[in-house]
């Protein structure tokens, strides 16, 4: 007897939705035993709190659950980026998406929180999470997505790596601080 296939749902949300809440805080213990003697706890919840909810609601950003039969298990966001951005000016693939100082000169999509719960790793789901915020960000008229993932998470360089997009900084190079990607979108007019 085999065990029946979960449901598996898409729920655009907000960041006060309380299903919202055990992925972040799962999300910042990860944080800190992967960043433990660089970042504290204290530090790292402060960062994920940095950014004010509105931020990742309509009409700039959103924030999605996958649900598996009615349980957050993966999530993301996206916020509008407007501050400096990261990265090496020669690695660029294209020259107008950010001007001298690093700030995007175009409409730009900030990916943030991209998380699947520890008991179900390793079945797709963070990639099903960026393909929902990249269809939602092109809804919304975004040509393109800028995001940061940490050195001591390799899992998240070769999810964005497999799903199209562009290192701005050196992949060969021992990585120190925030590694920076981008990716342009198809979008309609």
């Amino acid at each position: 007897m085999t065990a029946p296939n979960p449901t598996l749902t898409v729920r655009w949300t907000a960041l006060s939705d309380p299903l919202v809440r055990p992925l972040l805080d799962e999300l910042a213990y990860e944080y800190a035993t992967r960043y433990q003697g660089i970042l504290a706890v204290d530090e790292i919840r402060a960062e994920m709190e940095h950014y004010p909810a509105h931020e990742f609601a309509d009409p700039d950003g959103g924030l999605v659950l996958l649900l598996e039969d009615g349980v957050p298990v993966a999530g993301g966001a996206f916020r509008r980026r407007v501050e400096p951005e990261l990265g090496d000016a020669d690695r660029r693939p294209r020259s107008d998406g950010r001007d001298e100082a690093g700030v995007p000169t175009v409409p730009t999509a900030e990916l943030k929180r991209i998380w699947t719960h520890h008991a179900h790793r390793r079945r797709g789901l963070a990639s099903r999470v960026v393909v929902e915020l990249e269809q939602r960000a092109a809804t919304l008229g975004y040509p393109r997505l800028y995001l940061t993932t940490g050195p001591r998470q390799p899992e998240a360089v070769g999810l964005y790596l497999r799903t199209g997009y562009t290192p701005l900084f050196d992949p060969a190079a021992e990585a120190t601080g925030p590694l920076p990607f981008e990716k342009w979108l198809e979008v309609a007019p």
